[in-house]
């Protein structure tokens, strides 16, 4: 009880979690207007303009070719918006649901030049963001017998930050720190580019110095966990006496992180633990069951398979 406890409190201290908010919408639409600039260029669709009447209109309806999880089923409405304000969408399912093959997602209708112009932009988000999801429920699902939380990384797309962290949560895994400015992870090279000899600074001594710069800053004091990142059982040892919120155990494999864990039960319950590197789907499950709070992985971004979405036009 007094462990269930402690993790209880730890888990009170995380990074900021993703949800659907105004920052995502002004990204979503920054981006959609990026992509019509790259596509329509000076001259507009012009194969569009040679083949279809100004005055055609039609309905298409968007649906997977395969099962997955949806995420960013909002981006469809502003990227309509976006293209062409004239253009209708309906929306049929919702962020994080479950759909099997040919489920209809959404429903676009409007002046058929505008949804040949989104067609691919469209798309080629809606579907990089439910590959993500997809793929982190498939993991979340695999551990979660284990109560191991899964992470994702800072391993992201240039612009697509916001949106990907957001489609690992509609996969229901968590997200880590968003960026630089809201998360105080001590990493290896903070160690060897801090220190004054050249064997760099200590974690226990970098943890002292992150804690006295947060101290001073009362308006993150509160907030912002932090977290040190170690390679070996010495600074494992050495950085759990400073009892930072989080530990970063770095490639150590599955009997070592036990050893971690029966170590920070005895001597640092309120210390939180987390694993990462090289973790593959092979050994997710493995290392999720040693006892580990997190586990942290970035192909959960940088290696999700895009969920093949079409267009099937019904009228």
């Amino acid at each position: 009880h007094a462990i269930r406890a402690a993790r209880e409190e730890r888990m009170r201290r995380d990074w900021r979690q993703i949800d659907w908010d105004t920052a995502l919408e002004t990204r979503t639409r920054q981006l959609f207007e990026i992509a019509r600039d790259e596509d329509l260029g000076e001259r507009g669709d012009i194969t569009s303009a040679a083949t279809v009447p100004a005055e055609a209109q039609g309905t298409v309806v968007y649906r997977p070719r395969h099962s997955g999880t949806v995420a960013g089923i909002r981006t469809l409405a502003i990227a309509a918006a976006v293209y062409d304000p004239a253009l209708r969408v309906t929306i049929e399912v919702e962020d994080g649901e479950s759909v099997e093959a040919g489920r209809e997602l959404a429903r676009l209708s409007g002046p058929a030049r505008s949804i040949l112009a989104v067609e691919r932009p469209s798309l080629n988000l809606l579907g990089r963001l439910c590959g993500i999801a997809t793929a982190t429920r498939q993991r979340v699902d695999r551990i979660a017998s284990t109560g191991c939380w899964l992470y994702d990384t800072r391993k992201t797309t240039p612009g697509l930050r916001l949106l990907e962290k957001f489609a690992v949560r509609c996969g229901g895994g968590h997200n880590h720190r968003t960026g630089l400015f809201d998360g105080l992870l001590i990493k290896d090279n903070h160690l060897a580019l801090a220190g004054s000899t050249a064997a760099g600074a200590s974690p226990a001594a970098a943890v002292r110095r992150a804690r006295s710069w947060l101290a001073e800053r009362p308006d993150l004091a509160d907030t912002i966990p932090i977290e040190v990142e170690i390679d070996s059982w010495e600074q494992f040892v050495e950085a759990i006496a400073e009892r930072p919120d989080l530990i970063l155990l770095d490639n150590l494999g599955a009997d070592r992180l036990r050893e971690a864990v029966a170590y920070r039960d005895r001597h640092a319950p309120d210390v939180e633990l987390e694993a990462s590197g090289g973790i593959t789907d092979r050994t997710l499950l493995d290392l999720a069951s040693t006892g580990i709070d997190r586990l942290s992985m970035g192909a959960l971004t940088h290696s999700a398979v895009q969920l093949d979405i079409g267009l099937d036009w019904v009228a």
